[in-house]
């Protein structure tokens, strides 16, 4: 690609007037004659305006993904969120180069900035910055040091809590996941420190109803069926995700129970199944989708004005009512 000084050689000009001309400077004075050799040296050596060239340049994208291909599909909601990232950046026209955790990444050319999907300690994450400067975390905020989109959990929990309480549930449990980052190390899980606090703030947090093991169908089941072992049991449950909340109406039909009138369920996340399940889910919608553009947008924004302070976006939620909570006030 031609340069500024390989025109102004080869037109017989100085660098300085090459420029001017090119970016048609009407306060220069020069002849027409100049002016032509100067144009015909640029066609002749295929010059490109560096505005163009910026323009033309094929944005990349870095997409560093928490899960594997078999953690996604056994928990969609990291799905979901990378699906969203790849349609806007696909729509953009930005190239998403794509790689998880578990993986070594050796890019054959640089990226423009990377979005980290998923929990990651910072020491990764640093890691990761010697790819790229420009790092968006979504759906966690590791720290100060780097942009991030985050869930609004806080008010997603006071959403569940508020219902239940409005229902006339005094007594409420909770099934959580534990979650660890790639070293091994438990993710602090804004999630179970939200319900505890908002719980005991409205004086019905009770420690023996709130049980933790994975995001999944089977431990949804395994909690409740122990819970369910107990001399004395909630009238309600709040399930971590929706995948957990499957595994407890298993655990709740086969006891012999009934949704919603003998226990009372709110799941996270309103995957497309839930409102499908017997009875309907009730659960917080999380909008993915959102999630996704904020991400796009935030490393966009970091692209083009390099600024060097840190933004963190957060994205509200919804409680979407449906048939598996009792009103027990009736």
């Amino acid at each position: 690609m031609a340069t500024i000084k390989e025109i102004a050689d080869k037109a017989g000009v100085s660098s300085a007037a090459v420029s001017r001309v090119l970016n048609f400077d009407d306060a220069l004075s020069v002849s027409e004659e100049t002016k032509r050799k100067i144009f015909e040296a640029a066609e002749e050596l295929e010059y490109v305006p560096v505005r163009k060239r910026r323009k033309d340049k094929k944005v990349r994208i870095g997409l560093f993904h928490w899960y594997d291909t078999k953690k996604e599909l056994n928990d969609p909601y990291y799905l979901y969120i990378r699906l969203a990232i790849e349609k806007i950046c696909e729509k953009k026209g930005y190239q998403v180069v794509r790689w998880n955790a578990s993986e070594e990444q050796i890019l054959s050319e640089p990226v423009d900035g990377i979005i980290a999907v998923g929990k990651f300690e910072e020491k990764e994450l640093h890691k990761i910055s010697e790819l790229s400067s420009r790092i968006v975390v979504c759906d966690f905020a590791p720290g100060d040091e780097f942009d991030a989109v985050i869930v609004d959990y806080r008010d997603a929990v006071r959403k569940v809590l508020d219902y239940f309480i409005e229902m006339g549930h005094t007594s409420i449990g909770y099934l959580g996941g534990d979650e660890t980052y790639g070293s091994g190390i438990k993710v602090s899980a804004l999630r179970d420190e939200s319900f505890k606090e908002y719980a005991s703030f409205m004086k019905i947090y009770q420690e023996e109803f709130c049980a933790y093991g994975s995001f999944t169908h089977e431990d949804g089941y395994l909690l409740m069926k122990k819970m369910l072992e107990k001399k004395s049991r909630p009238t309600a449950f709040f399930c971590g995700n929706d995948n957990m909340a499957i595994g407890a109406y298993k655990a709740i039909y086969e006891a012999g129970l009934s949704i919603p009138d003998d226990i009372s369920i709110v799941g996270f996340n309103d995957l497309p199944g839930s409102k499908y399940m017997t009875p309907s889910l009730s659960t917080i919608r999380v909008y993915t989708e959102y999630l996704g553009e904020a991400a796009v947008e935030l490393l966009e924004e970091k692209i083009e004005s390099n600024r060097k302070y840190t933004k963190k976006v957060i994205i509200p939620v919804q409680l979407k009512k449906r048939d598996s909570v009792k009103d027990c006030k009736e």
